[in-house]
């Protein structure tokens, strides 16, 4: 069975090692130590699928007790139709927050909008003013002259 060390998996899917470090804080890794003192993590196929998900799960917006909750689910003997059920639920939730936060979204760039387009009609406005202030001016100093 294939292993990998902290920096093979770190190149792989682009992230540091400390934040391998972490997901091994927050129980979702789990690899043997060796060498001198257990200092070298040495990861096995497992813990790189695990990491998979995990990132997986970071992307979908998930927050990373719902990722192992989910993960740790797949690796029990339980009912396959209990932990579906459980996956859609947190789909589910997950699902209603990114709809809120997309209309959050959209009325935020409906006000932008409106904003910009009060913007130019000031700037029109006030360009065509200065255009008259300018030959009021004009037609001030050749009449003094």
């Amino acid at each position: 069975m294939p292993t990998y060390t902290i920096t093979e998996l770190a190149r792989e899917f682009d992230i540091t090692p400390r934040a391998i470090r972490f997901y091994e804080d927050q129980g979702l890794l789990t690899p043997k130590r060796e060498g001198a003192g257990g200092r070298t993590r040495v990861y096995s196929a497992r813990d790189r699928t695990r990491l998979k998900l995990t990132l997986r799960g970071k992307r979908l917006g998930l927050a990373l007790s719902e990722i192992k909750s989910l993960i740790d689910m797949y690796e029990s003997p339980k009912d396959t139709a209990a932990q579906l059920k459980r996956f859609q639920a947190v789909l589910a939730r997950h699902r209603e927050m990114l709809e809120r936060q997309r209309e959050d979204i959209e009325l935020t760039l409906a006000e932008i909008a409106t904003h910009e387009a009060e913007c130019r009609r000031l700037l029109e406005e006030g360009g065509k003013q200065a255009r008259s202030e300018k030959k009021s001016t004009s037609r001030r100093l050749k009449d003094a002259a």
